[in-house]
């Protein structure tokens, strides 16, 4: 049988059952680490229990709640009718198994909601790996959680990966015997938002952890065999705490040495509550090439076998990335280079990199693209507007 063109209409392959199974919802909460982009979403419980930190406008205004099992398993199943819809259709059009082309069809069609465009985007990159949303599901008691991780598992024997989002506080809270119980269930990775190992600064932004905290609760998730990825945030120190914000990060991040150390630079925007202290002068940002700096001496001072991601688009230098140590020194040379350019070459470099041209600074040598940024730089020069304050418009737009 032919196999049809990627543009085939689909809507004549439904059938009433087919179409019933797409019709099928569940919950989605609002973000996901950058790794779980094509991740299954399960959301386990609803915004945050903390919800005080300074530098985050997500579930501000929003009441956590921990959602009943029942409901949890009842959108697992939702997922797999939403699935089973999407192979049956793949064998009508004459894919056989191959869903990826269906669930790519299906993915780019309005007329289908969030709940089948995020399981086309799942089956279409291989539906390996399953996200447990929202901000802390480790909050939830352990039988519970470990019930909705052993039925995700049976429901979908093809996934390779479970993750969820934790907090240290949670993580130290919990037993370690607890965590092995997740372990076994098949809770694979942990994301803790790091944030910071300097206790003044944690404290200032309402954090809610300590450096002890994430000690404890980092070390009990990687003595479970919990995979464990630690999101840092560069700039959150600002102008008053950056050089013991990278200090202490790393410190607590060698004592830690977690799978994966993730970067995720601060911006502040009207929407955070840290634009108060910053219109108020208590707080003042960086620049980007300090906290370039200031990554600098985290990775100078970091002393793990962790693999450092940059996979953040907030973040400039994305190339700076590897395992420690083997590849700390090509980091930091990564580093010296763009630091070592000069300041109009690194201005071309920012403005590049925040209208998505620039991936790398290799981007710098294409010399089309190169053009195309300087003449952009020099129309903002010529209407009178701060570069520096073009490029955070910018970065707002990113988000």
């Amino acid at each position: 049988m032919p196999i049809p063109p990627r543009h085939a209409k689909i809507r004549p392959m439904l059938s009433y059952s087919v179409t019933d199974k797409l019709s099928q919802a569940f919950e989605l909460g609002p973000i996901r680490p950058p790794s779980e982009a094509y991740s299954l979403l399960i959301r386990a419980t609803r915004n945050c229990p903390w919800n005080r930190c300074q530098f985050c406008s997500v579930y501000k205004g929003s009441k956590f709640e921990l959602r009943p099992v029942d409901e949890i398993l009842k959108d697992i199943e939702a997922a797999k009718a939403i699935s089973e819809g999407m192979k049956e259709i793949a064998w009508k059009m004459g894919y056989g198994n191959r869903v990826r082309e269906v669930a790519a069809m299906l993915s780019n069609q309005p007329q289908y909601g969030q709940c089948v465009h995020n399981v086309a985007l799942w089956l279409g990159t291989g539906g390996k790996s399953a996200f447990l949303q929202d901000s802390n599901t480790l909050i939830m008691r352990t039988p519970e959680l470990i019930q909705v991780i052993t039925f995700l598992r049976k429901t979908f024997t093809s996934l390779r990966r479970v993750t969820t989002y934790g907090r240290s506080h949670t993580a130290a809270r919990k037993s370690l015997a607890e965590l092995k119980e997740l372990k076994d269930a098949g809770l694979d990775r942990i994301h803790i938002g790091f944030e910071t190992g300097y206790d003044p600064l944690l404290a200032y932004m309402e954090k809610g952890s300590t450096a002890k905290n994430h000690i404890e609760g980092g070390t009990k998730v990687k003595e479970a065999g919990i995979s464990l990825c630690e999101y840092v945030m560069p700039g959150l120190g600002g102008k008053k705490m950056s050089q013991e914000h990278a200090w202490e990060t790393a410190r607590v991040l060698n004592n830690i040495d977690p799978d994966y150390i993730r970067l995720r630079s601060l911006h502040v925007s009207p929407i955070i509550p840290l634009w108060t202290r910053l219109q108020d002068g208590d707080f003042e940002l960086q620049t980007e090439d300090e906290v370039v700096k200031e990554i600098a001496v985290l990775i100078e001072n970091l002393q793990v076998t962790s693999y450092l991601k940059s996979d953040h688009i907030l973040n400039l230098l994305m190339e700076v990335k590897g395992r420690m140590p083997e590849d700390k020194e090509r980091c930091l040379n990564i580093i010296d280079k763009y630091l070592s350019l000069p300041e109009e070459e690194r201005l071309n470099f920012k403005v590049g990199r925040r209208i998505g041209l620039y991936n790398s600074l290799a981007g710098l040598s294409d010399s089309y693209k190169h053009v195309h940024v300087e003449q952009a730089v020099n129309r903002l020069k010529a209407k009178g507007s701060d570069v520096e304050e073009a490029i955070l418009r910018l970065k707002n737009s990113f988000i």
